[in-house]
């Protein structure tokens, strides 16, 4: 049987190399993770990339809803291209329609450009009635895995909903866990037969810059080594 391997949500290279250190597989690198990630600059992800795990890249070009523009999709389209050029093993992205179904059209464009790269469909099929029935557009549309917490606030209280993307699947998408992961829900996220699980594992530091109105919060996330070692212990546990 196959690992459940570990993404960890990261904002820079000081991230992905704790990520590494601490038993990550992969990462997955966006910006600005307080308002749900965005598409980070090409100069991040080429540093990020040199850290030497597996990068996959959020193309989210706007903090909001996952219903974009023909202009929006262009340039999403054109950020995969740099990504691609960039070195990147997969990119993770998303697109409704403007009756909440899954932007076929939009989703192929985006598949694409990633020129035989990994691609990852979002938590957008977490705002789906159930993410469960989103499996065989992403099958047909030749993606490689889905990014879900079961369409709950948190992956674990959507365990049930995640058991079923799994079985939906039956091996042809792989299903990441994703959404308020803690270490001590991956035994339950396992049970539910999940191929990966994701988190930020992110703690708070304090920052000496201007914070105030208009002037930016007084700290900013990092990756926590430490919660990053506890996540891989719980999915690899060593046996005596």
């Amino acid at each position: 049987m196959t690992s459940v391997q570990l993404e960890i949500a990261v904002q820079d290279p000081a991230g992905a190399l704790a990520a590494r250190e601490a038993g990550a597989d992969r990462v997955e690198l966006c910006s600005a993770l307080d308002v749900g990630g965005l598409t980070p600059s090409i100069a991040m992800v080429e540093a990020v990339v040199a850290v030497g795990l597996p990068v996959h890249v959020l193309v989210r070009p706007r903090a909001g809803g996952f219903r974009y523009s023909a202009t929006e999709v262009s340039l999403m389209v054109r950020d995969i291209e740099a990504l691609v050029d960039a070195g990147v093993a997969g990119v993770v992205v998303g697109a409704l329609t403007a009756d909440g179904s899954l932007d076929k059209h939009a989703l192929e464009a985006l598949r694409d450009a990633a020129e035989g790269r990994e691609v990852t469909a979002h938590r957008c099929v977490d705002v789906l009635p159930d993410p469960a029935a989103a499996v065989p557009t992403l099958v047909r549309l030749g993606f490689t895995r889905v990014l879900t917490s079961g369409g709950a606030p948190i992956a674990v209280g959507g365990a049930a909903t995640i058991a079923r993307t799994v079985a939906a699947a039956d091996g042809a998408l792989e299903v990441m866990a994703g959404g308020g992961v803690l270490p001590a829900h991956v035994p339950d996220l396992l049970a539910a037969g999940v191929d990966a699980v994701h988190l930020s594992a992110r703690r708070r530091v304090s920052d000496a810059g201007p914070a105030g109105p208009g002037g930016g919060p007084a700290g900013y996330d990092v990756t926590d080594p430490a919660t990053v070692a506890a996540a891989a212990a719980a999915l690899h546990p060593t046996h005596p």
